[in-house]
Protein backbone atom coordinates (compact mmCIF):
# COMPACT_ATOMS: atom_id res chain seq x y z
CA UNK A 1 0.00 0.00 0.00
CA UNK A 2 1.15 3.51 -1.39
CA UNK A 3 0.25 5.65 1.71
CA UNK A 4 0.33 9.31 1.31
CA UNK A 5 2.92 11.15 3.65
CA UNK A 6 1.77 12.81 6.99
CA UNK A 7 1.71 15.87 6.86
CA UNK A 8 1.97 18.49 9.38
CA UNK A 9 -1.85 19.45 9.68
CA UNK A 10 -3.21 16.50 9.06
CA UNK A 11 -4.77 16.54 12.60
CA UNK A 12 -7.20 13.21 11.43
CA UNK A 13 -3.97 10.89 10.76
CA UNK A 14 -2.45 12.13 14.35
CA UNK A 15 -5.66 11.07 16.20
CA UNK A 16 -5.57 7.54 14.38
CA UNK A 17 -2.15 6.74 15.29
CA UNK A 18 -2.73 8.38 18.64
CA UNK A 19 -5.59 5.91 19.38
CA UNK A 20 -3.68 2.75 18.03
CA UNK A 21 -0.92 3.99 20.07
CA UNK A 22 -3.51 4.42 23.24
CA UNK A 23 -5.63 1.34 22.45
CA UNK A 24 -2.40 -0.85 22.83
CA UNK A 25 -1.62 0.90 26.30
CA UNK A 26 -4.63 -0.07 27.72
CA UNK A 27 -5.01 -3.39 25.96
CA UNK A 28 -1.46 -4.54 27.65
CA UNK A 29 -2.51 -2.65 30.80
CA UNK A 30 -5.69 -4.76 31.34
CA UNK A 31 -4.13 -7.98 30.23
CA UNK A 32 -1.78 -7.68 33.13
CA UNK A 33 -4.06 -6.72 35.78
CA UNK A 34 -5.25 -10.17 36.77
CA UNK A 35 -2.93 -10.24 39.78
CA UNK A 36 -3.96 -6.91 41.22
CA UNK A 37 -7.54 -7.89 41.52
CA UNK A 38 -9.83 -10.46 43.52
CA UNK A 39 -10.59 -13.62 41.58
CA UNK A 40 -14.64 -12.16 41.22
CA UNK A 41 -13.74 -9.24 38.82
CA UNK A 42 -11.13 -11.49 36.78
CA UNK A 43 -14.21 -11.96 34.53
CA UNK A 44 -14.67 -8.27 33.76
CA UNK A 45 -11.66 -7.30 33.69
CA UNK A 46 -10.86 -9.83 31.22
CA UNK A 47 -14.13 -9.02 28.92
CA UNK A 48 -13.11 -4.98 28.91
CA UNK A 49 -10.00 -5.87 27.72
CA UNK A 50 -11.14 -7.51 24.66
CA UNK A 51 -12.21 -3.64 23.90
CA UNK A 52 -9.14 -2.09 23.45
CA UNK A 53 -7.81 -5.34 21.59
CA UNK A 54 -9.93 -4.69 19.03
CA UNK A 55 -9.30 -1.16 19.09
CA UNK A 56 -5.68 -1.89 18.45
CA UNK A 57 -6.79 -3.73 15.09
CA UNK A 58 -9.69 -1.06 14.08
CA UNK A 59 -7.15 1.79 14.52
CA UNK A 60 -4.17 0.16 13.09
CA UNK A 61 -6.21 -0.95 9.55
CA UNK A 62 -7.75 2.57 9.59
CA UNK A 63 -4.59 4.72 10.16
CA UNK A 64 -3.44 3.15 6.91
CA UNK A 65 -6.63 3.37 4.97
CA UNK A 66 -6.59 6.62 6.03
CA UNK A 67 -3.16 7.19 4.84
CA UNK A 68 -3.86 5.98 1.50
CA UNK A 69 -7.20 7.27 0.82
CA UNK A 70 -8.10 10.50 3.47
CA UNK A 71 -11.52 8.74 3.63
CA UNK A 72 -12.85 6.52 5.99
CA UNK A 73 -15.20 3.98 4.83
CA UNK A 74 -18.37 3.57 7.37
CA UNK A 75 -17.78 -0.07 7.57
CA UNK A 76 -15.05 0.15 9.50
CA UNK A 77 -16.28 2.41 12.22
CA UNK A 78 -19.58 -0.39 12.62
CA UNK A 79 -17.19 -2.94 12.52
CA UNK A 80 -15.73 -1.80 15.50
CA UNK A 81 -18.54 -0.57 17.07
CA UNK A 82 -20.17 -4.22 16.71
CA UNK A 83 -18.06 -5.56 18.97
CA UNK A 84 -17.26 -2.99 21.34
CA UNK A 85 -20.63 -1.58 22.67
CA UNK A 86 -21.80 -4.80 23.45
CA UNK A 87 -18.58 -5.69 25.21
CA UNK A 88 -19.00 -2.63 27.22
CA UNK A 89 -22.68 -3.07 28.35
CA UNK A 90 -22.41 -6.73 29.17
CA UNK A 91 -19.00 -5.73 31.10
CA UNK A 92 -21.60 -3.61 33.07
CA UNK A 93 -23.84 -6.73 33.77
CA UNK A 94 -20.76 -8.69 34.88
CA UNK A 95 -19.79 -6.01 37.49
CA UNK A 96 -23.34 -5.72 38.92
CA UNK A 97 -22.74 -9.96 38.66
CA UNK A 98 -19.35 -9.37 41.42
CA UNK A 99 -21.97 -7.77 44.42
CA UNK A 100 -25.08 -10.16 43.32
CA UNK A 101 -26.72 -12.93 41.04
CA UNK A 102 -28.16 -11.30 37.60
CA UNK A 103 -31.02 -12.68 36.11
CA UNK A 104 -29.74 -14.58 32.72
CA UNK A 105 -32.77 -13.40 30.90
CA UNK A 106 -31.51 -9.53 31.55
CA UNK A 107 -27.61 -10.86 30.12
CA UNK A 108 -29.50 -11.74 26.59
CA UNK A 109 -31.65 -8.69 26.28
CA UNK A 110 -28.97 -6.47 27.15
CA UNK A 111 -27.01 -8.33 24.31
CA UNK A 112 -29.61 -8.76 21.71
CA UNK A 113 -30.44 -4.88 22.38
CA UNK A 114 -26.79 -3.80 22.03
CA UNK A 115 -25.61 -5.56 18.88
CA UNK A 116 -29.54 -4.52 16.91
CA UNK A 117 -28.60 -1.18 17.97
CA UNK A 118 -25.21 -0.37 16.36
CA UNK A 119 -26.69 -2.63 13.39
CA UNK A 120 -29.69 -0.87 12.87
CA UNK A 121 -27.63 2.55 12.07
CA UNK A 122 -25.23 0.87 10.09
CA UNK A 123 -28.00 -0.44 7.96
CA UNK A 124 -29.37 3.39 8.12
CA UNK A 125 -26.27 4.70 7.17
CA UNK A 126 -25.95 1.97 4.37
CA UNK A 127 -29.57 2.45 2.98
CA UNK A 128 -30.30 -1.24 3.85
CA UNK A 129 -33.23 0.50 5.78
CA UNK A 130 -34.91 3.68 5.46
CA UNK A 131 -32.49 6.10 7.36
CA UNK A 132 -34.82 7.20 9.73
CA UNK A 133 -36.24 4.19 10.58
CA UNK A 134 -32.17 3.01 11.38
CA UNK A 135 -32.01 5.99 13.18
CA UNK A 136 -35.37 5.34 15.67
CA UNK A 137 -34.43 1.77 15.89
CA UNK A 138 -31.26 2.65 16.70
CA UNK A 139 -32.44 4.93 19.52
CA UNK A 140 -34.90 3.27 20.96
CA UNK A 141 -32.69 0.16 21.54
CA UNK A 142 -29.61 2.64 22.84
CA UNK A 143 -32.58 4.54 25.39
CA UNK A 144 -33.96 0.69 26.33
CA UNK A 145 -30.43 -0.15 27.16
CA UNK A 146 -29.64 3.05 29.47
CA UNK A 147 -33.23 2.32 31.25
CA UNK A 148 -31.82 -0.79 32.25
CA UNK A 149 -28.82 0.76 33.84
CA UNK A 150 -30.77 3.10 35.73
CA UNK A 151 -34.27 1.60 36.53
CA UNK A 152 -33.64 -1.75 35.88
CA UNK A 153 -32.34 -4.89 38.21
CA UNK A 154 -29.13 -4.15 37.98
CA UNK A 155 -29.62 -0.71 39.23
CA UNK A 156 -31.66 -2.18 42.03
CA UNK A 157 -28.46 -4.24 43.41
CA UNK A 158 -26.12 -1.08 43.19
CA UNK A 159 -28.16 0.53 45.24
CA UNK A 160 -28.87 -2.29 47.79
CA UNK A 161 -25.89 -4.25 47.98
CA UNK A 162 -22.90 -2.70 46.39
CA UNK A 163 -20.05 -1.27 48.03
CA UNK A 164 -18.84 2.37 47.95
CA UNK A 165 -16.28 1.55 45.16
CA UNK A 166 -18.48 -0.11 42.95
CA UNK A 167 -21.53 2.27 42.94
CA UNK A 168 -18.88 4.93 42.30
CA UNK A 169 -17.48 3.16 39.17
CA UNK A 170 -21.23 2.15 38.03
CA UNK A 171 -21.59 5.77 38.46
CA UNK A 172 -19.03 6.68 36.20
CA UNK A 173 -19.42 3.95 33.54
CA UNK A 174 -23.26 4.58 32.94
CA UNK A 175 -22.45 8.02 32.79
CA UNK A 176 -20.06 7.34 29.99
CA UNK A 177 -22.77 5.12 28.21
CA UNK A 178 -25.54 7.68 28.69
CA UNK A 179 -23.54 11.26 27.36
CA UNK A 180 -20.14 9.86 25.31
CA UNK A 181 -22.22 7.55 23.97
CA UNK A 182 -24.96 10.40 22.52
CA UNK A 183 -22.39 11.63 20.29
CA UNK A 184 -23.22 8.20 17.75
CA UNK A 185 -26.84 9.28 17.24
CA UNK A 186 -26.37 13.13 17.17
CA UNK A 187 -23.44 12.45 14.63
CA UNK A 188 -25.70 9.99 12.73
CA UNK A 189 -28.73 13.04 12.89
CA UNK A 190 -25.68 14.97 11.12
CA UNK A 191 -24.57 12.70 8.84
CA UNK A 192 -26.89 10.75 7.51
CA UNK A 193 -30.67 12.94 7.96
CA UNK A 194 -28.83 16.33 7.84
CA UNK A 195 -26.47 17.98 5.43
CA UNK A 196 -23.35 16.20 5.99
CA UNK A 197 -20.07 16.89 7.57
CA UNK A 198 -16.29 16.95 6.89
CA UNK A 199 -14.87 13.39 7.05
CA UNK A 200 -11.51 14.54 8.85
CA UNK A 201 -13.57 16.61 10.79
CA UNK A 202 -15.83 14.17 11.81
CA UNK A 203 -12.91 11.23 12.51
CA UNK A 204 -10.88 13.57 14.58
CA UNK A 205 -14.30 13.72 16.89
CA UNK A 206 -14.70 9.82 17.15
CA UNK A 207 -11.72 9.29 17.49
CA UNK A 208 -10.88 11.28 20.30
CA UNK A 209 -14.39 10.77 21.95
CA UNK A 210 -12.94 6.99 21.69
CA UNK A 211 -10.36 8.13 24.81
CA UNK A 212 -13.96 8.33 26.90
CA UNK A 213 -16.23 5.92 25.73
CA UNK A 214 -13.33 3.22 25.08
CA UNK A 215 -10.41 3.82 26.76
CA UNK A 216 -11.68 5.78 29.74
CA UNK A 217 -14.28 3.02 30.20
CA UNK A 218 -11.96 0.34 30.39
CA UNK A 219 -9.99 1.83 32.43
CA UNK A 220 -12.95 2.99 35.22
CA UNK A 221 -13.86 -0.57 35.27
CA UNK A 222 -10.07 -1.45 36.15
CA UNK A 223 -9.96 1.02 38.75
CA UNK A 224 -13.24 -0.13 40.41
CA UNK A 225 -11.89 -3.71 40.26
CA UNK A 226 -8.77 -2.38 42.64
CA UNK A 227 -10.78 -0.30 44.52
CA UNK A 228 -13.42 -2.97 45.60
CA UNK A 229 -10.58 -5.97 46.54
CA UNK A 230 -8.86 -3.38 48.18
CA UNK A 231 -12.23 -2.67 50.39
CA UNK A 232 -13.05 -6.18 50.36
CA UNK A 233 -9.87 -7.00 52.42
Amino acid sequence: MNASPLLPLDVASATFLLMTAAMAAAAVLLLTAGHWVSPRWRLPVALSSLVPLVGVLHYGLSSLVWLQAHDMPVVFRYADWMIAAPIQVLTLYFLIQTVENTPTGLFWRLLVASVAMVLARYMGETDLLYPTLGFLIGLILWLYVLGELYFGRMAEINAQSASDPVRLGYFWLRLIVTVGWALYPLSYLIVRLGNGADVAKMSVIYNLADLINQIAFVLAVLATAINDSAHSR
